[in-house]
């Protein structure tokens, strides 16, 4: 019997000393979806985790920091492409991160083939 949660929530899956930091965290979270708090409102929407699915890699100047290269398709301009790419890459870093999400992650009929494909890669260690 509980007499004075009415709701239990989770930041994950660990131990903390005290309450304070996990309260932070929700208080960002939900103050993340009140109008004005960001300046852009579509970044509550898109940004970090969407259509249960880890964001895909960011990139900035320079094009090329110690070796890293910025991929090809972001310089390409290619709006259609860029956002293939960035499906992709949310669909294997969630794969690689939090595989538990996928269950319920809203794919298209192709990026349900890409995530197969991985998977098969997976399977034989490639």
């Amino acid at each position: 019997m509980n007499l004075v949660a009415t709701d239990f929530l989770s930041i994950g899956d660990y131990v903390l000393t005290g309450g304070e930091l996990p309260a932070m965290v929700m208080i960002d979270c939900i103050s993340r979806l009140v109008p004005g708090v960001l300046k852009n409102e579509t970044s509550a929407e898109f940004e970090s985790f969407h259509d249960n699915l880890l964001e895909y890699p960011q990139y900035t100047r320079p094009e090329e920091y110690r070796g890293l290269k910025v991929p090809e398709v972001l310089l390409s301009g290619h709006h259609k492409n860029i956002d293939i790419w960035r499906r992709e890459q949310s669909i294997k870093r969630t794969l690689e991160r939090r595989p538990d999400l996928l269950k319920e992650a809203v794919l298209s009929k192709k990026e349900v083939e890409y995530l197969n494909k991985l998977l098969k890669e997976l399977e034989n260690g490639e």
